[in-house]
C-alpha cells in the first residue's frame, strides 16, 4: 500500500451553465494543474441507446442513470489509493463514447466537476471539500444555448426544447436539492474571484499539509 496521505479530494457542483469549468479551471491555474487529477463526470455518460426515455424520442440526459457514476467512484477510488486511470472520452454531437481513453495519473488534488456530484450518494463521501456554483437561471440558460450550438452542433429550438423537458425538471429534483450538502457556495459562478481565490488559497494550504505529512 502507498504510504503517501491520501489525495485531496475536491467536488465542484452545480447546476448546467453555473460556472462550474470556470471554477475548476481557475482552481487548476491558481493552485497548479501538475498538482491536480481532474475528472469531469460528463466523460461519464452512457451511450444514447442506454440514456433514460423520458417519453417516446425524447432522452432524458439530465437524469442520474444517464451517467456511470459507479465508475466514476471507482476511478476516484483508484487515485485516492495513488494509482493511474483510463477514463472515457465522450462525444457530444454523436452522443457516444468513443474509442478512445484519457488517462489520468494520481495527483495530491483530486478535482471532480459534475452537476450531480453532490446528488449522488455515492460519491458524496468521496470529497474533503464540496462545492456548489449558485448562478441564476437565465444566465445558466443563455450560456447553456450558446455552448451546445458553438460546440455540440445543437439548434436554438432544440436546447430550449430540452431546457423546457428535462433540464430545469431534473434541476429542481436533483441539482437544486444538492446544495444542501455543500461546504462552500460560490455565487455567480467564474465571476467572483474572491470567493475563488479563497477557495483556491484553503486548496493550496491542504496541498501544503499533505505535501509536509507525506
Amino acid at each position: 500500500m502507498d504510504a503517501r496521505p491520501r489525495p485531496v479530494t475536491i467536488a465542484v457542483a452545480g447546476g448546467s451553465g453555473s460556472g462550474k469549468t470556470t471554477v475548476s479551471t481557475a482552481i487548476l491555474s491558481r493552485v497548479g494543474s501538475e498538482h491536480i487529477a481532474y475528472l469531469v463526470h460528463d466523460s461519464y455518460y452512457k451511450d444514447l441507446d442506454d440514456i433514460p426515455v423520458l417519453r417516446p424520442g425524447v432522452r432524458n440526459f439530465d437524469h442520474p442513470d444517464a451517467l456511470e457514476t459507479p465508475l466514476m467512484a471507482a476511478h476516484i477510488k483508484k487515485l485516492q489509493n495513488w494509482e493511474a486511470v483510463e477514463i472515457p472520452v465522450y462525444d457530444f454531437t454523436r452522443d457516444r463514447r468513443t474509442e478512445e481513453i484519457q488517462r489520468v495519473a494520481p495527483q495530491p488534488v483530486i478535482l471532480v466537476e459534475g452537476i450531480l456530484v453532490l446528488a449522488e450518494p455515492e460519491l458524496r463521501p468521496l470529497f474533503d471539500m464540496k462545492i456548489f456554483v449558485d448562478t441564476d437561471a437565465d444566465l445558466r440558460l443563455i450560456r447553456r444555448i450558446r455552448r451546445d450550438i458553438q460546440e455540440r452542433g445543437r439548434s436554438v429550438d432544440s436546447v430550449i426544447e430540452q431546457y423546457l423537458a428535462t433540464v430545469r425538471p431534473m434541476h429542481l429534483e436533483f441539482v437544486e436539492p444538492s446544495k444542501r450538502y455543500a461546504d462552500v457556495i460560490i455565487p455567480e459562478g467564474g465571476m467572483n474571484t474572491v470567493a475563488i481565490d479563497m477557495v483556491s488559497a484553503r486548496i493550496r494550504s491542504l496541498l501544503h499539509d499533505a505535501v509536509a505529512n507525506a
